[in-house]
This record gives C-alpha cells, sequence and structure tokens, in this order.
C-alpha cells in the first residue's frame, strides 16, 4: 500500500473538509493521486444519497437572498434528515451557497435550476455531493420562490430565529418614494405571515373547494336551527372564516385593531401615495 504523507492527507482535507481517515483513505485507494482522490471522495457522496434516498428530510435551514439593487428576494430551503445536522458548519455554509444560486439561478422556481447554478466556479450539484460526503445525511434543496419587483414596489421578508419558517410579500406601490416609506410595514407583514399563515391573500383567492366544505361544516353545525335562518347564520360563519384566514382581512399582529388592508392603506396614505399586496408565499421546514 502507497505511503501517505501527513502533510499530503492535510492538503486533502483542507481541499475537501473531509475527516482524516477518509482522506487518508481515499489517497491510498487512488496512489496519492489528489485529483482521483478527490473524485473518490465525491462518490462516496454520491453513494451516500442514493443509500439514503427513502429517508425523511424533516430538518434544515430556510434563507432569504436579496440581490444587490434590492429589487429581486429569493426564498430557499436546504433539507437534512437531523436538527444536529442543521447546525453543522459544513451544511450552513451549502446553505449559503445555495442562497446565493437561488438569487443567480435563470428560474423564479425548480430546484433542477438551482442545482445546475455555479457559485465560485461550482454548480451547486457538485456543492450538494460533496455536503453529503462531509455530513453523512440524505441533503436536498426543499422550497425555492423568489418575487422581483418590475415596476414601483416593495417585497417584505422575514425568517423567524428558528431559520424553519418565514415569509414574503410583495407589495405594488403607487410611486418608489412609497415603496421605501412602507418598507418597515412590509417585513412586518412578512412577519405577520410567518406567524399567523393565512389560507390566501383574500376572499376571492380561496379555493372554491375549501369554501364549499367550509359552508357545508356551518350548515352541518346549524343544521337543527329553524330553516329561514340557517343561509343567515351560515354566511355569518363563512364571514369569520374569511376574516380568520384571508390575510388582508386579518387584525395586524402589530396593532389589531386594523385588519393587514388598513394598516397597509394608512402607511401608504402617509407615504402620499397607495399600495396593494400583489402576492405572499409562507414556507416552513418539517
Amino acid at each position: 500500500m502507497t505511503e501517505i504523507s501527513a502533510a499530503t492527507v492535510m492538503k486533502l482535507r483542507k481541499i475537501s473538509g473531509q475527516g482524516m481517515m477518509d482522506c487518508k483513505k481515499a489517497l491510498q485507494e487512488s496512489s496519492g493521486d489528489m485529483d482521483k482522490a478527490m473524485e473518490s471522495l465525491r462518490k462516496k457522496g454520491l453513494a451516500t444519497l442514493s443509500k439514503r434516498a427513502d429517508r425523511q428530510t424533516s430538518e434544515g435551514r430556510l434563507l432569504c437572498a436579496v440581490s444587490p439593487d434590492g429589487r429581486t428576494v429569493a426564498m430557499v430551503s436546504l433539507c437534512c434528515e437531523t436538527d444536529f445536522v442543521a447546525k453543522n458548519d459544513d451544511f450552513i455554509a451549502a446553505s449559503e451557497k445555495l442562497a446565493q444560486c437561488a438569487i443567480a439561478a435563470p428560474q423564479d422556481h425548480g430546484t433542477e435550476a438551482l442545482m445546475n447554478t455555479c457559485v465560485d466556479g461550482r454548480s451547486f450539484a457538485d456543492i450538494l455531493t460533496d455536503t453529503v460526503a462531509k455530513t453523512g445525511e440524505k441533503t436536498e434543496i426543499g422550497d425555492f420562490f423568489r418575487f422581483t419587483i418590475e415596476d414601483a414596489g416593495v417585497i417584505g421578508y422575514y425568517v423567524h430565529f428558528n431559520n424553519k419558517v418565514g415569509a414574503m410579500v410583495q407589495i405594488e406601490t403607487s410611486s418608489q418614494d412609497v415603496a421605501k416609506a412602507i418598507k418597515p410595514l412590509a417585513n412586518g407583514l412578512a412577519m405577520h405571515i410567518t406567524a399567523i399563515n393565512p389560507v390566501a391573500l383574500d376572499r376571492q383567492s380561496v379555493d372554491p373547494a375549501i369554501v364549499q366544505k367550509e359552508r357545508e361544516i356551518a350548515a352541518e353545525q346549524v343544521k337543527d336551527k329553524p330553516a329561514a335562518i340557517v343561509d343567515k347564520i351560515v354566511d355569518g360563519k363563512m364571514g369569520k372564516f374569511f376574516k380568520d384566514n384571508c390575510l388582508v382581512d386579518q387584525p395586524f399582529v402589530r396593532d389589531d385593531s386594523k385588519t393587514v388592508a388598513q394598516a397597509l392603506a394608512e402607511a401608504a396614505k402617509e407615504a402620499g401615495g397607495k399600495a396593494e399586496i400583489k402576492r405572499f408565499i409562507r414556507v416552513e421546514i418539517g
């Protein structure tokens, strides 16, 4: 067996981030060839991915990334099997590379685009394989969403301190001055969405199947009431359902004397214009 110097092992360890014994074994198997040893370590990562393909990835990290001009915000999650690995330095470094890819990717969604995107001269697919080889756990991209402001507007975003849940909200404004003024509120709305988890933006956006199901449940609850008032009671229950589940109708968490729509309208008016929520997304790992 080829004798491998400690200096060579240390060099491979620094390049690959692998353990000393794994590096030494890879170098011995490749007769000291550094490139072949690196290839061997990468194959180890691919083998781990294949071996653990059926494992659940219910842990990980959620991140937001913002483009240099501030007009694009991406939210992306990197998922793994255990919370222990989610706090590992190698995993954290990979997740931060993924966030960079989320801004640079040619598409606003889809994991394939992220896997093929390069950062620091390497595709994320290669970075992911190396991370799996280091951690020994199945690791995969979870959710990926990206919002871009085309005209006047602002994107609010928030990631909870546990790095497992967060939200983005895109708001259209009558001018960029209004957008700048309501930026703190936009981030507050993202925090509201993270905490309250609305079903839809407004009443018109709720899935008709959900509305029908809720009406059926409400009707069943009052089936023993006089027929003349059943519809009125059901309508009242549906009004409460919409208020509880539609973002614009929900009491704003920072001031529950106002709805989200009222808080936004007042802030925009104070800034000399108007604002309207265009869309939002909430992401949670696990």
